[in-house]
């Protein structure tokens, strides 16, 4: 595992759905997401995850897998009514199988 990959996965994945919550909570009442959340969420995921992926550097397509599946503890989570935290599973999840992709080469990152 490539800790560092791991860090800046991490750490755009967070930055990159924080900052799209937070644009869409301003856009949308609550009740959008009572009822859309099951798709946006998911949207909103993958979308942060492809925007990782061509931040860090590594494979859109192997990177949009890692998030879906990643994705798929954090759909738990929020059955639970725990979705945030579910969202921080998905991340550390997301990191670690990101972190086991090949490095990217020098001049590769976007």
């Amino acid at each position: 595992m490539d800790s560092a990959i791991f860090w800046r996965v991490a750490v755009v994945q967070v930055a990159a759905v924080a900052i799209l919550s937070l644009l869409l909570a301003a856009i949308f009442s609550h009740g959008f997401f009572e009822a859309w959340g099951w798709l946006v969420g998911p949207l909103a995921w993958l979308a942060c995850a492809w925007l990782t992926a061509r931040i860090v550097g590594l494979p859109e397509a192997p990177v949009l897998v890692r998030a879906a599946i990643s994705g798929i503890p954090s759909a738990l989570f929020v059955l639970l009514s725990l979705h945030w935290l579910g969202a921080a599973v998905a991340v550390a999840i997301f990191a670690t199988w990101c972190a086991h992709l090949p490095r990217p080469m020098a001049g590769d990152a976007a």
